[in-house]
């Protein structure tokens, strides 16, 4: 029997299930970047958005950086943590996270969902999240799979050969 089930799995294409949670900056690329790569690969590939993760799927998305409790965060000279608390911090490091993924050639946030869709990413929002933060359906971009919940997305990632949380 278990040969048998290991010789169906051989057959289909490797499946990768994320979940993203996050709705920052620097929290949307890890989950697109991941999908859009296992896409490239031949992977059918999912992401369920949920909590702040919703974010990154709305149209009119302006996604920061969070500074203040982020000590890893790379800054061009040491600061304390204390200092990441004042007015205009948060604007400043989302500014110079986008010019250093631009300058790098990293692909924007919109360009990685456009690609995701392109390549058939199942791009899942949380229902039970939307009704809890009143978001519309129809404040999402263009190629999102239907609203679903837990039960249809882990259903969907049951036989999932990677399974990510983000």
């Amino acid at each position: 029997l278990f040969a048998i089930k290991e010789a169906e799995r051989a057959k289909r294409p490797k499946k990768m299930a994320i979940i993203a949670t996050k709705g920052t900056l620097d929290w949307a690329y890890p989950p697109l970047i991941l999908a859009t790569t296992g896409a490239t690969l031949g992977w059918d590939v999912g992401i369920f958005f949920t909590f702040y993760g919703l974010k990154i799927l709305q149209k009119d998305r302006k996604l920061e950086i969070g500074t203040t409790g982020n000590p890893a965060m790379p800054m061009p000279v040491p600061m304390p943590q204390l200092l990441t608390a004042l007015p205009g911090m948060t604007p400043m490091a989302t500014s110079m996270m986008k010019k250093q993924f631009k300058d790098h050639g990293v692909a924007s946030i919109d360009e990685l969902l456009d690609l995701a869709v392109e390549m058939g990413v199942k791009l899942s929002p949380c229902g039970m999240t939307m009704d809890v933060f009143g978001f519309q359906e129809s404040s999402f971009i263009e190629g999102t799979e239907p609203v679903c919940g837990a039960t249809h997305f882990l259903t969907w990632a049951a036989d999932a050969d990677i399974a990510l949380f983000t």
